[in-house]
Order: C-alpha cells, then sequence, then structure tokens
C-alpha cells in the first residue's frame, strides 16, 4: 500500500473568530492538495483547532459553561467556515479528542521512560495572556514588560521539562543537510540563524492542574496537564496513528494500545509531506516539533511551507480599529472563487501581502469578468450563434500554446508555486483573447468562402476552454465545473491529464453560455 500525500493546515486556536490569514492558509493548503489530486496522487489534508489551554478555560468560565461546551459550539463555526471556503479536508482534528489524547499520552510516556523529560522547580515571570514564562530577554529597557504579554507576574512553581536544548547542534546540522525542510529559503535561514545565534533552552512542558486544568494529564503525574504547544503540534502525528497507519504507530510500541482491530491498516499517511503555517509559529514548527520527533525516535516530516501575513491598505490588520477583512462578507459580495482567486493571485507562499478593496475590484474585473470571463462566454456564444453549438472538425493551431502552458503550470505546481502557477494559465487566457481578436470570427462568419476557416478558430477556441477548466480546477473549482457543463461535459475537470490538446471531439454539443464572473459597478 502506497503512502498518502499527507499535508495540513496550522491548527487554530478556538478562542476567537476565523479572519483573512487563516482563510488564505487553507485556501493555500486546498490548492496544493487539489493539485496533488488532480496529478494522481492519493491525498489527505488535515486542518482542525487546538481547544486546550488557559484563555479557552477563562472565556468559557467568563460565558458560564464548560470548556469542552464552549469548544464544540466555536468548533461548529470553524467547520462551517472551512466548508464556506470549498475546502476538501479529509478529517479535522479537535485537540479535546479521545484519539488525539491517547496518542499524546503515549507520546509523554515514551519520553519520560527515555529520561528526555524532569521535573525541576521554576521561578519567573509569567504571561497570563500568552500563557507562556518569559525571560530577562524578553523585558524592555525599563525593566517592564511589552503591552503584548498583558498582565505578567512572577510565578514559584514545579513543572515537568522536556531536555530540548541538547538536541541544538543536531537541529543545525539537520535543517543544513536537508535545505528544503523549511521554505522558502528566508524562514530557513531566519531558523538557522536564531539556532546560532540562541541557546535553546530545556522547554518546560506542564502546567499544574490546580492552576489550570483545561488540557491533557501527564499520564505519569496527574497533578500537571501538558501544556498547550506540546499538545497542539502532536495533532499532526495523533491523527496518522490513530486512524491505524502502522508505520506511523510503530515508534509508539508498548506505549500505545491502537483501538484499531485489523492489523492489516487501510492508510499510510506519516510523515507528513508539508505543514503550511504561518510566519509567527516557524519556531514551534521548525525547532519544537523536529526535536519532539527525533527525541521520541518518529521520523519527521518532509517539509515546513511558511506563509507571510495579510495586511489591510499597508496597515497591520486590527478589529479595534475596525480595519479588517471578513473572508464571508467578500464571499457574500463576489463568490467564493473571486475570493480564492484574489488571496492566490495577491499573494505568493512567503512574503508579506496587502489587501485593498481597490486592488480586489480591479483584480475581478481586469482578470476574471474581461480576461476568463469574456474569453468563455464569447467563445462559446459564437459557437452557439455559428455552428448551433456543435463542435467542429479539429485544429492545432492553439496547441502549441496551450500545451506549453501545461507542462509549465505543471512543474510549478510540483513545486507549489501557486501564484506562478496561476500566472502561467493566465497566459493563455491572455494568448486566446488576442486569438479572437486577431482571427475576428465575427468578420469571417460573414463570408461563406471563409467557412473552413470559421470552423478552425471557433475549436481551437473550444478546446483552449476546455484545457483552462483542466488548469483552473485546484484554484476555481466551482468556475471549472461551469465551464465544462457550458461545454456540454460531463464529470469534472479535475484530473490534470485531461489538459492534453484534442479532448473536444468534433459533433459535440455543447451547453448554454452564461457569465462566469458577472461585471459589477463599483
Amino acid at each position: 500500500m502506497s503512502k498518502r500525500f499527507y499535508i495540513t493546515t496550522a491548527i487554530y486556536y478556538v478562542n476567537g473568530s476565523p479572519h483573512l490569514g487563516h482563510a488564505y492558509e487553507k485556501i493555500v493548503t486546498d490548492v496544493i492538495a487539489r493539485s496533488r489530486r488532480s496529478l494522481g496522487q492519493e491525498v489527505f489534508f488535515l486542518t482542525g483547532l487546538d481547544e486546550h489551554g488557559q484563555k479557552v478555560q477563562q472565556a468559557a468560565q467568563a460565558e458560564g459553561k464548560s470548556p469542552q461546551a464552549y469548544c464544540d459550539e466555536l468548533a461548529a463555526q470553524w467547520q462551517a467556515f472551512a466548508a464556506r471556503l470549498g475546502i476538501t479536508n479529509d478529517d479535522f482534528v479537535r485537540t479535546t479528542q479521545p484519539r488525539h489524547k491517547a496518542v499524546v499520552q503515549a507520546m509523554l510516556n515514551k519520553l519520560h521512560a527515555r529520561g528526555e523529560l524532569y521535573k525541576a522547580p521554576y521561578r519567573g515571570w509569567y504571561s497570563w495572556k500568552e500563557e507562556t514564562f518569559l525571560t530577562e530577554k524578553d523585558r524592555l529597557p525599563d525593566g517592564s514588560f511589552d503591552p503584548v504579554w498583558g498582565e505578567v507576574k512572577e510565578l514559584i512553581e514545579e513543572n515537568w521539562y522536556f531536555r530540548m536544548a541538547k538536541y541544538q547542534p543536531w537541529l543545525i546540522e539537520f535543517i543544513e543537510a536537508n535545505p528544503t525542510f523549511v521554505q522558502p529559503d528566508s524562514r530557513r535561514n531566519e531558523v538557522l540563524g536564531f539556532l546560532k545565534s540562541q541557546t535553546l533552552e530545556d522547554l518546560c512542558i506542564s502546567r499544574p492542574a490546580a492552576r489550570l486544568n483545561w488540557g491533557i494529564p501527564i499520564p505519569f503525574d496527574p497533578d500537571y496537564v501538558n501544556y498547550v504547544w506540546f499538545d497542539a503540534l502532536s495533532n499532526y502525528y495523533s491523527i496518522p496513528v490513530a486512524l491505524g497507519d502502522i508505520e506511523a504507530a510503530a515508534p509508539l510500541k508498548g506505549f500505545y494500545e491502537s483501538e484499531i482491530s485489523n492489523p492489516k491498516s487501510p492508510i499510510r499517511l506519516w510523515p507528513a509531506d508539508i505543514h503550511v503555517i504561518g510566519k509567527d509559529i516557524v519556531r514551534f514548527h521548525a525547532v519544537y516539533w523536529p526535536i519532539m520527533l527525533k527525541a521520541a525516535d518518529i521520523p519527521l516530516p518532509k517539509q515546513v511551507l511558511v506563509h507571510g501575513w495579510w495586511q489591510k491598505d499597508g496597515d497591520k490588520m486590527s478589529k479595534t480599529t475596525g480595519n479588517v477583512v471578513d473572508p464571508l462578507a467578500v464571499i457574500d459580495e463576489w463568490g467564493l472563487d473571486a475570493f480564492r482567486f484574489y488571496v492566490l493571485r495577491e499573494l505568493d507562499i512567503g512574503p508579506d501581502g496587502n489587501w485593498t478593496d481597490a486592488g480586489f475590484r480591479a483584480r475581478y474585473q481586469a482578470e476574471l469578468a474581461n480576461g476568463l470571463g469574456n474569453l468563455v462566454n464569447r467563445s462559446l456564444s459564437m459557437l452557439k450563434r455559428y455552428r448551433q453549438g456543435i463542435v467542429p472538425g479539429r485544429s492545432d493551431e492553439l496547441s502549441p500554446d496551450a500545451t506549453k502552458v501545461v507542462t509549465d503550470t505543471r512543474t510549478l505546481l510540483e513545486k507549489n508555486e501557486l501564484q506562478r502557477a496561476l500566472l502561467s494559465i493566465w497566459s493563455l487566457v491572455t494568448r486566446a483573447n488576442q486569438y479572437v481578436d486577431q482571427t475576428a470570427p465575427f468578420k469571417l462568419a460573414k463570408d461563406p468562402a471563409q467557412a473552413k476557416r470559421l470552423d478552425e478558430v471557433l475549436y481551437n477556441l473550444a478546446e483552449t476552454c476546455r484545457v483552462l477548466a483542466v488548469l483552473l480546477w485546484p484554484f476555481l473549482p466551482d468556475t471549472a465545473a461551469k465551464i465544462y457543463t457550458q461545454l456540454g461535459l460531463t464529470g469534472t475537470p479535475d484530473k490534470f491529464s485531461a489538459a492534453a490538446w484534442g479532448g473536444v471531439s468534433a459533433g459535440h454539443i455543447i451547453g448554454e453560455p452564461a457569465p462566469l464572473f458577472p461585471r459589477k459597478d463599483v
């Protein structure tokens, strides 16, 4: 049984509403997942929620609810949000699920048995807001702490620690030997810069249950719960194990009992192929996570793919100033595919991006309505008008252009270069629109002597529309399906191999043309 291509988003902290950054990360991951399926790979796509921790416990108390009831309500919102974005995830992890908890506790037991965990007293400053201990390095020049940490108090308590520091030389060597482990290169350099300039400390992985009880209990010391980051990062591994990936579970032999009785596992997922995350959590994923896995003798994921943040009109997004983008409001007004197109076309994976409403409208008008929408509508409308919707005999005039774009797009999708893949696809949109202007089929139609030439032009346009539907499916699935329907084709354009030229045959009868992206008065 072959291993599936396994891709994950970060899991989102349940204590808050989904925003543009969450939508972007989910859509990027979805496009990679869809493109891999289109290229013939079996894919498993995981997203979900991080539900433990102090903030959740306090927010639930403030609303007079149990933490679980509070999480259940918010989880329903987050799952509905993913559905509205057209996300094709195969599973949705919640860190409060027993299947996740069992694997986390098995990992903790193994690390404890190997001497990787120890108990020690701690005296230091604690940020209640961010649920983290602070060091002298976090102080401002005047000795105070940045307001972002909220209330900071001195704490003296015993906790459990993970021996992370000793793995620093190994991790530097590993990242240098595996240049694609953290991508893009700018983020890899950032991680290496941190590792070479800072001394790693051992990681505090517990909180006393007397202070925080909303977490996974430490199995060998029930007076403590697991610190939220150790619990959260483990989700990527816990789900393959829980679903019956025997090779994934093998390192936990003696510590984990699978509830799956059939030993002939139907699934092979681990190691993950890509973790898609935001730049603010690089250190957790590129430092803590690989060291945790190495210490437990579990294979490492293949890549951590890091995207940037969105600004609005050149400023940081902020609910207090109202400077935010509500993805669902944009989708309600402009349609899901217009939203998916803009975030992918505007922002490459890596740098920060800037959302402007004017920029969104401009791309919608120029590239979707006047570009793709106009091409498909006029191509199929002319085929209806001049040939009663019957596809003429094959002509290969645009075949070299289409074939080059198909080849280039495939290469870019395999490298997860989504923005460049879209640019490649749009070069074919532009070429086909130029072809209409150059051949002027509406003039050819007036001259009976030009009937053969008109047939050639109409075939090239119909076939280009079909090829575009296949190329666009990972990005704009609803639009791709509409193009197929308007072409009178059955099924879904979800197999990249179908982008080969010549797929629409002579005599085929197309469906009814309709605007894909209605022009809006703005």
